[in-house]
């Protein structure tokens, strides 16, 4: 009981230190030292002594202090856009697996797909000394960035490219993805496709739209106004956006969804309308092989595991320009997106 009292006896923020350990154990504080940082000259009995003395106060080792000195943190941050979404779940393992096996620490935050969030997480960040960033852009001007990155903090863009400043980027190819996609509704007799993309100042909305726009060129076909929605991809906006190009005077036969929420959304929607209506959505969903869901797919792993591996090379002293790496998409077909027009 004496041992729990002395262990809870510290209040919240004042951690037991070295010369804690040091006092309770009667020794010096090098020896100390010495113990917490597996460093010979100890005898057995002395080391067991500190090792009782740490276990009963509770005493951590300072890593943050340790590390300063010799210049590093041994932490990165990885701001993302919205921790909520699935998509970078897998991104987000993949590059923590990566910092785990430099040694390094990963910390992260949303920006709620916020561009003013997005600068002050990644300067917060910054003001807490991490080695390097990985960032997932909410907007399109990172000039704010430029004197840390001076400073030294090594900086890697991922899934979009920095807005406004040359920088290390890996990128998903939006563009070839979506004509694919595209181009496969094309190729099962459709006509009438609509696209239904997320804001076109983002960087991947904009290339999926690019996209969309070309398979239909390639194949000689008109895009109306009213087959294009742009926006938020709140489900209220989406599914409007689906029912209203569904009842329009030229109806769509099939849709493109520009990303994972759009699609979760039009799969909802078109749960309820009479007939079957294709579908390719950009980005894998799950349960999508359950449902049947053709999706053209990004590897967000390897988006995350390239992004750290750049990171860490530049980190270990790399040079050269910024480069930009575009990462493949796969067309994976399950049956919506191969859902024949309706014979007139």
């Amino acid at each position: 009981m004496a041992d729990i009292a002395r262990r809870t006896d510290h209040r919240y923020g004042n951690r037991p230190t070295m010369k804690d350990v040091a006092a309770r154990a009667g020794v010096g504080l090098k020896t100390v030292s010495r113990v917490v940082n597996g460093e010979p000259g100890v005898t057995p009995d002395t080391e067991r002594r500190v090792q009782e003395a740490i276990e009963a106060l509770g005493f951590r080792r300072n890593d943050s202090a340790r590390v300063l000195r010799k210049g590093r943190t041994a932490t990165i941050g990885l701001v993302l856009e919205d921790l909520a979404d699935p998509f970078y779940g897998p991104l987000s393992r993949a590059v923590e697996e990566v910092a785990r096996a430099h040694g390094a620490l990963l910390i992260n935050g949303s920006s709620a797909e916020d561009p003013d969030r997005e600068q002050e997480l990644a300067l917060a960040l910054c003001a807490r000394r991490v080695d390097g960033l990985i960032v997932i852009p909410a907007g399109d001007d990172h000039r704010y960035l430029e004197p840390e990155i001076r400073a030294g903090v090594a900086t890697v863009f991922v899934d979009r490219p920095a807005g406004r400043i040359d920088a290390d980027a890996v990128l998903s190819d939006s563009f070839g993805g979506a004509r694919t996609g595209v181009a496969h509704l094309i190729a099962h007799g459709h006509r009438r496709i609509g696209f239904i993309g997320d804001r076109p100042r983002i960087h991947t909305g904009a290339e999926r739209l690019r996209g969309y726009h070309a398979a239909m060129e390639e194949a000689g076909l008109p895009v109306k106004d009213d087959w294009v929605s742009l926006g938020s991809t709140h489900p209220e906006r989406v599914g409007a956006a689906v029912r209203e190009m569904l009842t329009a005077p030229e109806p769509v036969t099939a849709l493109f969804a520009g990303n994972n929420r759009v699609t979760v959304t039009a799969v909802r929607t078109l749960a309820g309308h009479a007939s079957p209506v294709a579908l390719v959505g950009f980005d894998d969903i799950e349960l999508a092989d359950l449902l049947g869901i053709t999706v053209i797919a990004q590897d967000a792993a390897a988006l995350g595991r390239t992004a750290a591996e750049r990171l860490f090379r530049r980190l270990d002293g790399a040079g050269g320009a910024p480069e930009r790496v575009v990462l493949g998409t796969t067309l994976i077909a399950r049956g919506s997106g191969e859902i024949a027009p309706p014979t007139a």
